[in-house]
Parts: structure tokens; C-alpha cells; sequence
């Protein structure tokens, strides 16, 4: 039997980090510290490293090592930090979450298991041997866009029963789905956005927070919008939520996470491009998005 024990749950904006590589196509330790102290300056409430944006799908074990070490030393106990630790395996899923909890990350998020049209018992049977083999909190992430499988509401209900699992990131963009998670579990589950234009809608439902790709653009966006709707400011968390959709507005412009990247270079931030074969966002794009930004520039010297 697991031991009851009390886990901190996930609440608040926390965003999902960039990986940022050189021009040789490695790890930029220089700039992932720049992205740590940019998030812990503006006031998330945690980051999440090594998501889709992230690029896991990219990386080797040793990289996804190496990038927890480099941001955890970084944000030096001053928030949480959360690492994707998913795979295709359940045996190598544990494999790399064990080898994160030495590195002392607080939280593991852990997306479904892909490319098999698994079955919701085989989902239960992972998510469960997981949550035993490994004494950390741990995050369910639904993708089914990406990984090919849904977790249904009722899956989620009885994993929820597990101690250590406490939350769920859901990057479904169906809120009728993250409507039906925040009611088949209690107030000690976590429902988490992970599609950027819900995130004040799953606030109001009785969601805890959001995992947010757009806050490598422009953090405090996200950190104004939960602070409004924290004191009772729906309307003006809306205004927020609104600037953040236009960023979602442009992803079509290129392969995730090309737009974004794109985005964080017309900032001087040097995150370097995704690793082929996505590739970058051409000429004429880039223009499109320089648009948008004129929003977040001028935030910046107001």
C-alpha cells in the first residue's frame, strides 16, 4: 500500500519553458539561465521545463538531465520547478523521473504515453506504477492532438485517488473536457490549463492555474491576468486573456515551437531555432510577428 502522505498541488501560472539551443544545435546554458531569472523576476509560480515547447520529443535523456541541472541551479530553491519526464515506455518514464528527483525537481509532469492507441486501463496501469515507483508529486498531461490518446474524466477520477497524483495539465482546447476533470475530482486535484486561450475560463470553472507556452513571450501577462482574477477582476483578467490569444493567433505561422522562438529572437533573446526538421519561420512571417509584439514592447517601456 502507498503511504497517505500530504503533496503540494500546482497552482498558479507557470510557464512552459523554451529549450533554448545554440548555433550549433546544443543546449545554451547561458540563455536557459536568462529564461530562469526572467520567469522568477516577473512572479510565475513555477516553470516547467521540457514540455512540447520544450522540445522533449528532440532531446536525448542526457540533454533533458542536463537542462533540470542547469535551470534548478538557477532558480536555486526560489520556485518550483516542474520537469516533462514522459515517454513512450513505462519503464523508461521511471527510469528518467527517478533520475529528476535526485536532481531535486519538485514536480514531474508526465504526458500519456504516445503513438500506441493505448487503452484507458493501460493509461491507468502506467500513471499507477509511476506514481509507486516514484515518491514525487506528479502532474497527468493530456495532449491527445500530439500523443494520439485522450485520458477520459473517468480515468482521471481514479487516478486522482492516487496521493502523488495530484493535477492535471490539459492541452486538449476542449474545455467541456476540463469541465468534466474539475467535476469528477475534488479541490485537493489540481486542473490546469495547458491550451493559453482557456486559462481564464478554466480559472472560473474551478481550475487551479495553467501551464502557459505564451509566457516565454511576455510572462507578465499571464501573472496580470491570474492577479486580476485572484482579487475578483474577471473583467480585467479578460483584457489579459485577450492579449495572450493573440499570441496564440500567429502559431499557424510555423511548426511548434518555431513561432515562439521567432518571437523570443525579436526580443534579443537568443534562444536559437527549433531542431530540424522544423524549421524556421521565414522572412515574410517574421513581420507578422514583429505586429504583434509591438504590444509587449510597448508593455516593456511603459
Amino acid at each position: 500500500m502507498m503511504a497517505q502522505k500530504q503533496y503540494a498541488i500546482p497552482t498558479g501560472m507557470i510557464p512552459a519553458m523554451l529549450t533554448p539551443f545554440d548555433e550549433q544545435g546544443e543546449l545554451n546554458v547561458e540563455v536557459a539561465e536568462q529564461l530562469t531569472e526572467r520567469f522568477i523576476e516577473a512572479g510565475v509560480d513555477g516553470i516547467f521545463c521540457l514540455g512540447t515547447n520544450g522540445e522533449f520529443f528532440a532531446m536525448s535523456p542526457e540533454e533533458k538531465v542536463r537542462l533540470i541541472e542547469v535551470v534548478s541551479k538557477k532558480a536555486n530553491g526560489r520556485i518550483p520547478i516542474y520537469a516533462g519526464t514522459g515517454g513512450i515506455s513505462t519503464k523508461e518514464t521511471i527510469e528518467l523521473s527517478l533520475k529528476m528527483k535526485e536532481l531535486g525537481v519538485d514536480a514531474l509532469s508526465v504526458i500519456t504515453p504516445f503513438f500506441l492507441p493505448y487503452t484507458q486501463e493501460e493509461l491507468k496501469q502506467h500513471y499507477t506504477q509511476l506514481a509507486e515507483a516514484v515518491d514525487l508529486p506528479i502532474i497527468l498531461y493530456n495532449i491527445p492532438g500530439r500523443a494520439g490518446v485522450n485520458l477520459e474524466p473517468e480515468t482521471v477520477a481514479e487516478l486522482a485517488k492516487i496521493p502523488n497524483i495530484v493535477g492535471i495539465k490539459d492541452s486538449s482546447g476542449n474545455f467541456d473536457l476540463i469541465k468534466d476533470y474539475i467535476r469528477v475530482t475534488d479541490d485537493e486535484f489540481s486542473v490546469m490549463a495547458g491550451n493559453d486561450s482557456l486559462i481564464l475560463d478554466t480559472l472560473i470553472a474551478g481550475g487551479k492555474g495553467a501551464v502557459a507556452a505564451t509566457s516565454n513571450v511576455s510572462p507578465d501577462w499571464i501573472v496580470n491576468l491570474y492577479a486580476n482574477w485572484k482579487k475578483g477582476d474577471n473583467e480585467e483578467a479578460r483584457i489579459w486573456q485577450e492579449k495572450l490569444n493573440s499570441l496564440r493567433g500567429i502559431l499557424d505561422l510555423g511548426t511548434l515551437p518555431s513561432v515562439f522562438k521567432a518571437c523570443l529572437q525579436l526580443l534579443g533573446i537568443p534562444v536559437g531555432e527549433a531542431r530540424q526538421p522544423v524549421q524556421p519561420v521565414s522572412a515574410e512571417d517574421r513581420v507578422k510577428i514583429e505586429e504583434v509584439l509591438k504590444d509587449i514592447k510597448e508593455d516593456a517601456r511603459s
